[in-house]
């Protein structure tokens, strides 16, 4: 798979197969993940990765929890069962659908992984320049393996107990929580907005006309 193919096809993958995702090829995608660029090059991170044992079941149970309750307050606040929202065929109740089947099996992804950002300095809003990165290669790796994932930050609704449970100290952020494992479905083209759309040439209300999509003008 080239990389720009990779980059315009990998999609947020929520339902996996129950298959578990071989050392090797953890390893590959973690390798591949350390790859990106870091502030000053520090590289300062940790993976906590979460199997079949029992301590990742107990781990995965929490954010199980947290999860779903997360998933519960969204899908009322965003009115996902109002409007269209009541025809099962909309894509509103079908994002819904997907996003329900996701977290009520949340127990049974084969790995999530943690990736925990090491502080050096007091917390700031810029940290995630150096950790962020490093996820998006995770992601593309999984994405050239055969695997896919999704980045969510739902973890924190239990992260005291994660950190308790885990051994995770104050001085890391628990940045994301990522999902992975074999694609129920596949990747694909995704649909974004137009890149026309949200380019601007030098001033935020000039279009750029030369903001042309690849192939369009093939």
């Amino acid at each position: 798979m080239e990389l720009l193919e990779g980059l315009a096809t990998t999609r947020a993958i929520r339902r996996y197969l129950p298959d578990p995702v071989p050392e090797a090829d953890l390893a590959t995608i973690l390798w591949h993940a350390t790859r990106a660029p870091t502030g000053s090059n520090r590289q300062s991170y940790r993976f906590v990765v979460l199997r079949d044992t029992e301590l990742g079941r107990r781990a995965k149970a929490l954010l199980g929890d947290a999860f779903r309750s997360s998933w519960n307050d969204k899908r009322r606040q965003g009115g996902f069962d109002e409007g269209s929202g009541r025809d099962p065929s909309s894509p509103k109740a079908r994002a819904a659908a997907a996003m329900q089947y996701y977290v009520d099996r949340l127990e049974q992804v084969p790995v999530i992984i943690l990736p925990c950002l090491v502080r050096y300095r007091e917390a700031n809003p810029y940290e995630g320049a150096s950790i962020y990165p490093t996820c998006q290669n995770l992601l593309l790796a999984a994405r050239a393996l055969g695997y896919g994932g999704v980045l969510t930050m739902w973890h924190q609704g239990v992260e005291t107990e994660l950190r308790s449970l885990l051994g995770i100290p104050a001085s890391a952020a628990i940045s994301a929580t990522i999902t992975l494992g074999v694609p129920q479905g596949h990747h694909g083209p995704v649909r974004r907005r137009p890149l026309v759309d949200v380019v601007a040439d030098g001033h935020w209300e000039s279009s750029a006309s030369w903001a042309v999509e690849p192939g369009a003008g093939s």
